[in-house]
């Protein structure tokens, strides 16, 4: 297997967990996001949305991480990312599209880039539209495992999933920015808990190849 992905990408990141906690062999393809190499011609016979990760297993060329950890959850079960009870996937693919669509979207660099090059928007305020949709978004996230998570080390129960991969990657893009983070108690609990794990603590951006 190949992953093609940029160490500071936070869903590049999830995929690097997912297969760390699987363990699997891939091979590391750098993509540098900031150098634009997402849009050489190269990777875009590869990717259509000329977005990372992107994962090469064989013949077959997938996209977008939540479908990328779906895919290995199903062709290597163990150790499942998934709980067995339909309820209990259902609740943690929830938690999983609470961040990856309600807050990473928002805060994508083509959005940043976007926001200061075409609308005009200050380095200062497109930080604070950053912080704003990470701060208020964990909150959320906090709420409900708050109500749903227990005292368990995880996001669901006591082993690591879908969910853990996904949070994990945002508060260190959350870190990076500066944003609060002493409002989300136990969200920050689960991410100290997940970190004295290896595959989370080995495959953070400062342990990749391309890191900087």
């Amino acid at each position: 297997m190949e992953l093609f992905n940029y160490f500071r990408s936070s869903a590049s990141y999830r995929v690097r967990i997912a297969l760390a906690l699987k363990g699997l062999d891939y091979d590391y393809r750098a993509i540098h996001l900031l150098k634009q190499e997402q849009h050489s011609e190269a990777y875009a016979d590869l990717s259509a949305a000329r977005l990372v990760p992107l994962l090469r297993d064989g013949d077959a060329v997938l996209s977008q991480s939540l479908a990328i950890m779906e895919y290995l959850n199903e062709t290597h079960p163990e150790p499942p990312l998934l709980p067995a009870d339909a309820l209990g996937r259902a609740r943690v693919r929830s938690l999983a599209l609470d961040i990856a669509c309600e807050i990473h979207p928002l805060n994508n660099p083509r959005v940043l880039r976007y926001l200061v090059r075409e609308l005009g928007v200050s380095d200062d305020n497109k930080d604070r539209w950053y912080r704003h949709w990470v701060e208020t978004g964990l909150e959320v996230v906090e709420r409900r495992l708050v109500n749903e998570a227990g005292t368990g080390g995880f996001c669901h129960g006591e082993q690591a999933t879908l969910a853990d991969c996904t949070l994990v990657p945002q508060i260190f893009n959350a870190r990076r920015f500066d944003c609060k983070l002493d409002h989300v108690p136990t969200v920050m609990r689960i991410f100290e808990h997940c970190m004295t794990l290896p595959a989370f603590a080995n495959t953070q951006p400062s342990a990749c190849p391309d890191a900087e």
